[in-house]
C-alpha cells in the first residue's frame, strides 16, 4: 500500500476547508439528495461527500455507509486531491500497488472507485465527490458527466453555506450591537434627565425671584437657556421613543376599527382649530394597534407643527388590497423641499425649518415611525411641495 502524500498547499488547504466549518457537522438533505442521486446515476453501493482533514475523511454526507469518517492514510480521496485530472478513477482496486493490503479493499471490498475533487473557488481541493462499488467496472460518459456536475453543485452548496454563516454571524453581531446602543441611550438619556430639569427649574426660579431686576439681555439669555434645555429634552424623549418603538412590535395583535383608531387619535392631537378628516367605516383584522397609534401620532403631530395656516387640515385615507393595509395622510402645512425628501426618514436628520411654536426638529419622529413601518412589513413615502402641503402614504402586510 501506497499512503497518499499530503498536497505542497496543505497548510492553506486544510485553512480553507475550516472556514466553511462543515467539519464534525450532521447530515443535512441537501447533500445527502445529492449522494442518493449520484449513487442512482453511477448504479454504485456507496456514495460520499468527503472533506479531508488532517488526518481523517470526514464524510458530510455518505450513502450506502454506516459510519462518517475514516483514516486519511488509506484513503482514496487522498490521491484523488493529488491529481490535476477532473476525475480520479481506480476501476479494479485490487490490481492497484497504491491500494495492496488496504483495510478498505480487504475489509470493506472497496473494488471500484471513482473520485471528483471538490475545488472552491480559491482553487482549493477540499474533499471530494466520490462513488464505491464492490466489483471491477467502468463508468459511462453519461455517468462521468453527471458526476463531475454535481461535484459543482456540492460546491455550490458550500459556498451558499459559508455565506449563510458569515450572514448569520454578521445578525448576531450587529444585534448585540443593536443591544448595546439601545442600552446605552437609555443609560444617557436617563442620566441627562436629572440634570436637564434642575437647569429648567433653576432658570425659570431665577427668572422669578428676579423678575424686577433683570436687564433685557439677562432675560434673553435666560430665554436661550430655557429654549436650549427644551430642545434637549425634546432630544432625550425622541431617543427613548425611538428605541422603545421595537418594543412595541411584540405586542399582541388584535382586530380594531377604523373609527376606533382614529378616535383615540383625535382625542390626543385634535383641537377645535382643526378640520380632521378620516375614515370611519372599516375593520383592521389581527393588526398591531400599538405600532400603529405611535405611527399615525408621529405623523399627524409633525403635519400640525409644520403648519402655519390659521385653518390646519389633516386628511387620511385608507384602501386594501389583498395583502397590505394602505394608509395616507395628507395636510396643507409648510410641505417639503425635494432636496431633502429622500433624508428625512434618517435618524436625526431634519428639514432645517422651525415649527409653528418656532422650534426645531429633532429628526427622531419620522426615523421611527420608518423603523416600525418596516418591521411592520411595509413601506413609506413622500409627495410634497414647499407651501402646498405633504402626503405621507404607508403599507402596512396584512
Amino acid at each position: 500500500m501506497i499512503p497518499p502524500k499530503f498536497p505542497d498547499n496543505e497548510k492553506e488547504r486544510i485553512a480553507e476547508l475550516r472556514k466553511y466549518n462543515l467539519l464534525d457537522t450532521l447530515s443535512e438533505n441537501d447533500f445527502d439528495n445529492i449522494t442518493s442521486l449520484t449513487a442512482i446515476i453511477c448504479e454504485v453501493p456507496v456514495s460520499l461527500i468527503t472533506l479531508l482533514d488532517t488526518d481523517r475523511n470526514f464524510f458530510k454526507s455518505h450513502f450506502g455507509l454506516d459510519f462518517n469518517q475514516s483514516p486519511r492514510n488509506i484513503s482514496f480521496c487522498g490521491h484523488a486531491i493529488l491529481h490535476d485530472e477532473e476525475i480520479f478513477i481506480v476501476e479494479d482496486a485490487t490490481k492497484d500497488e497504491r491500494f495492496k493490503n488496504n483495510r478498505l479493499v480487504n475489509e470493506a471490498n472497496a473494488i471500484f472507485y471513482a473520485g471528483v475533487p471538490l475545488i472552491n473557488p480559491n482553487g482549493f481541493k477540499l474533499g471530494t465527490l466520490c462513488v464505491f462499488d464492490h466489483k471491477p467496472r467502468k463508468l459511462t460518459t453519461i455517468q462521468i458527466a453527471s458526476l463531475k456536475a454535481l461535484a459543482k453543485q456540492v460546491v455550490i452548496l458550500f459556498e451558499l453555506r459559508k455565506k449563510n454563516n458569515r450572514l448569520t454571524e454578521f445578525q448576531k453581531e450587529l444585534q448585540v450591537r443593536n443591544e448595546r446602543l439601545k442600552n446605552f441611550a437609555h443609560v444617557v438619556s436617563h442620566d441627562l434627565k436629572s440634570p436637564l430639569a434642575n437647569i429648567t427649574s433653576l432658570t425659570r426660579l431665577l427668572r422669578e425671584e428676579n423678575s424686577k431686576i433683570l436687564s433685557e439681555d439677562s432675560e434673553l439669555y435666560l430665554n436661550y437657556i430655557e429654549e436650549s434645555s427644551n430642545s434637549l429634552k425634546n432630544y432625550i424623549n425622541g431617543i427613548l421613543k425611538f428605541y422603545k418603538s421595537e418594543e412595541l412590535i411584540d405586542a399582541q395583535k388584535q382586530n380594531v376599527t377604523l373609527k376606533e383608531l382614529f378616535d383615540e387619535i383625535n382625542e390626543i392631537l385634535i383641537t377645535d382649530d382643526i378640520v380632521y378628516d378620516y375614515p370611519t367605516e372599516g375593520v383592521l383584522h389581527n393588526v398591531n394597534k400599538a405600532a400603529l397609534t405611535q405611527i399615525f401620532l408621529n405623523l399627524i403631530d409633525n403635519s400640525l407643527k409644520y403648519n402655519l395656516n390659521e385653518k390646519r387640515m389633516v386628511k387620511i385615507s385608507y384602501e386594501t388590497d389583498p395583502n397590505f393595509h394602505k394608509f395616507s395622510i395628507k395636510d396643507n402645512g409648510m410641505g417639503i423641499d425635494l432636496g431633502v425628501q429622500e433624508e428625512i426618514f434618517n435618524l436625526f436628520k431634519t428639514t432645517g425649518i422651525k415649527d409653528r411654536y418656532g422650534k426645531d426638529g429633532t429628526g427622531i419622529g419620522l426615523a421611527t415611525v420608518k423603523s416600525l413601518v418596516s418591521k411592520l412589513g411595509g413601506t413609506i413615502s413622500l409627495i410634497s411641495e414647499p407651501g402646498k402641503g405633504s402626503t405621507f402614504t404607508f403599507t402596512v402586510e396584512k
